[in-house]
């Protein structure tokens, strides 16, 4: 499975405490060795966290390094890049949003893990899941052994 920004930006306390501890207890029971985070989410929550939120850069810096430790990273490559232009542009995805969806299938992810894209959405094997919906998906569910 992969993991979008939204997901370990609320684990660094964007959007409150509550939300916070959501998303820490579901990354605790994500398994490290099947969980991935596209680089695109690296940049994006590097940017949320010192733009939108205030941090030093370098406070920044280290949170994306720390996640980099947690989970594998999925490279934005070519072809990548380019499965993502031509998902951006037969649906109704936006550029940088679509390459983290690219990047999720590349890593033959069944799961990307996002509240801000469109939950149910499936493409190129990659289903979108809201970690946070108050029903929890069948594949989440699955995934996370429940």
């Amino acid at each position: 499975m992969a993991i979008d920004t939204n997901v370990l930006a609320y684990a660094e306390g964007v959007n409150g405490a509550s939300r916070r501890n959501a998303a820490l207890d579901l990354i605790e029971r994500l398994p490290p060795e099947t969980t991935f985070v596209p680089v695109q989410v690296m940049g994006e929550l590097f940017h949320v966290l010192v733009r939108k939120v205030k941090w030093q850069p370098e406070k920044a810096r280290k949170s994306i390094l720390d996640w980099r430790d947690a989970f594998g990273l999925i490279e934005t490559s070519a072809a990548v890049l380019f499965a993502a232009a031509e998902l951006s542009s037969h649906h109704d995805v936006g550029i940088c949003d679509a390459v983290i969806l690219s990047a999720a299938s590349a890593a033959d992810c069944r799961v990307l893990l996002s509240e801000d894209m469109q939950a149910g959405f499936t493409w190129s094997g990659v289903t979108i899941v809201n970690p946070f919906a108050e029903t929890k998906h069948p594949l989440l569910l699955d995934l996370l052994g429940a």
